[in-house]
């Protein structure tokens, strides 16, 4: 993959191949796995980790601000079904928080958030440590799902061109 654009974008896109790259042993069939019967399924884990980089990505480039329902949100997370659609998701959030955070200037980045229940006033690249480390966070959730569930996923750091 070639990597171009300021460091907020090019850690997007590193963090998307990594996901990419760890829920690549799954496939529609395995949208309803998961490790036990409270947790969330596969698709669920997906939809959760693709509203967040929108959550995220929302609180600097709208009007939204935090919003801290975060019953609502699981809500929301919780009706997705299919690992395909929750893929879409997160393909969607993650390519638009790349060309959003991208067209930020290195300046741009430092600049300071107004203060907030999440950050602080943090620079706005803090956001995109937030997407990155949350994304992470998931991504070995699903890597424990496949294993819980005899597959093995691969090193999700293979595979950068």
């Amino acid at each position: 993959m070639e990597q171009q654009g300021n460091m907020a974008s090019i850690s997007l896109a590193t963090w998307k191949e990594f996901f990419r790259n760890t829920v690549s042993v799954f496939d529609e069939n395995d949208s309803t796995l998961s490790v036990g019967h409270d947790s969330w399924t596969v698709a669920q884990q997906v939809a959760h980790t693709a509203h967040t980089i929108e959550w995220f990505t929302d609180a600097v480039f709208t009007d939204k601000g935090w919003d801290m329902d975060f019953e609502g949100q699981i809500q929301r997370t919780a009706v997705v079904t299919s690992y395909g659609e929750a893929m879409q998701w997160f393909d969607r959030a993650m390519d638009d928080a790349i060309a959003k955070f991208g067209s930020l200037s290195e300046e741009q980045l430092m600049e300071l958030l107004p203060d907030n229940p999440i950050l602080g006033p943090a620079p706005k690249i803090a956001v995109v440590n937030g997407i990155g480390d949350h994304t992470a966070h998931h991504r070995g959730a699903l890597a424990t799902y496949a294993r819980a569930n005899g597959k093995v996923p691969p090193m999700p750091y293979g595979g950068m061109e």
